[in-house]
């Protein structure tokens, strides 16, 4: 007999990790004071630009003396800056959990050529920082977007370092509390946490990572859009939204209503409230639930923004087939888009649930995955 499905659907289906779903009070009239058409090196273009990075600097608590740039490519091209900018002084050590940090160390290995360790944790874990030599530079993801496993905190990075860190924090930025005195490099997206739009990454220049700028020249050539010194200086204008080439004003326009409705729920602290509560949702009923499992082995170090399921089930025959198949039947029922788990991940579901995303929709998705669950294992009997 066919499971019944629930009754009430999400009222927004929109769960994919990235990008992400909107605010819930987002419409495109609230871009109506984009300055379209207008260069964004005219008075108000610099004076948008400008106030995306401080507004950034005030709602994530940023320090006065840090560098806020606005950066080509993504959180990817901020991350590729960094490592191409700064690596290379030193021995470096590399951290990779999920798929991201993994990528970031075949292009400091395989093509930077830099001296480096690499430390790799199986996903649904993390590596022991305890065992990380912070003397040398320290490549890692905050957040790993693909296994739902994040740091539990920056307690393991000593104060007194030699080397820098270089913080890969996409998908967590404005989601968790990031110690800004163990990062010196830190690196994230508008279209994670706050629902922006893509195309745009966050560069967060600590003073010693500027020191180590002003101080160090590669050894091999670096494109334009990585070039963060001239002369020996920091370029100060691509800290101040002279940006290294041409952005979106709307886009721009689009991120700082974001973050005018991230002061509005209670800024950092209130889009962490309301990430935690999304995710105690899913976490609830993967523990009433047998067939159904968190990713991360350590409930301490589960992601409270893409949170990775893994379905247990002995009757299951093929774990990736089914997966797919329960997500493909919750996106046809518009419940829930794009939740498979990222396609270098283990097989299962990866459900959004940062700040943007409502607790009651995913309490809401909870009957209908189980509903989903019941109705493919019945069909594949």
């Amino acid at each position: 007999m066919a499971t019944p499905a629930p009754g009430a659907r999400p009222a927004n289906p929109r769960f994919s990790s990235g990008p992400c779903a909107k605010f819930p009070e987002f419409s495109l009239d609230l871009l109506s004071d984009a300055p379209l058409g207008r260069s964004h090196r005219a008075a108000v273009g610099k004076e948008k630009l400008k106030s995306a990075i401080e507004t950034t600097r005030e709602v994530l608590g940023i320090p006065a003396d840090y560098h806020i740039g606005i950066v080509p490519a993504s959180d990817t091209g901020a991350v590729e800056m960094a490592m191409w900018s700064l690596l290379g002084a030193r021995k470096a050590t590399m951290v990779a959990w999920e798929s991201f940090g993994a990528g970031w160390v075949t292009d400091v290995v395989k093509q930077l050529k830099i001296d480096a360790e690499v430390k790799t944790a199986d996903y649904g874990d993390i590596v022991d920082f305890a065992e990380i030599d912070f003397d040398t530079d320290v490549v890692f993801t905050w957040n790993g977007t693909t296994s739902g496993v994040r740091l539990p905190g920056g307690d393991a990075i000593p104060a007194d370092r030699e080397g820098l860190t270089i913080c890969d924090a996409t998908s967590a930025a404005f989601a968790m509390d990031l110690p800004w005195d163990k990062l010196d490099v830190t690196t994230f997206s508008w279209q994670k946490v706050l629902g922006g739009e893509a195309a745009h990454g966050m560069l967060v220049l600590s003073p010693r990572a500027v020191e180590r700028l002003e101080n160090y020249t590669p050894s091999w050539p670096l494109p334009k859009i990585f070039r963060l010194t001239k002369g020996g200086k920091l370029i100060d204008g691509i800290f101040r939204g002279e940006t290294i080439n041409t952005p979106s004003m709307l886009a721009v326009e689009d991120y700082l209503v974001a973050m005018a409705w991230a002061k509005s729920v209670g800024g950092l602290k209130g889009l962490i409230a309301r990430a935690d509560a999304n995710a105690q949702v899913i976490h609830d009923f993967c523990a009433a639930k047998p067939w159904i499992a968190n990713l991360a082995n350590d409930p301490a170090t589960a992601s409270n923004t893409s949170v990775c399921l893994k379905f247990t089930d002995d009757r299951i025959k093929d774990g990736a087939a089914f997966a797919k198949a329960v997500a493909k039947r919750l996106e046809n029922e518009v419940v829930a888009f794009d939740i498979g788990a990222y396609r270098d991940a283990p097989a299962g579901l990866r459900i959004w649930c940062g700040g943007t995303v409502e607790t009651s929709d995913v309490a809401a998705l909870m009957p209908w995955l189980e509903w989903a669950f019941e109705t493919e294992i019945a069909a594949q009997a």
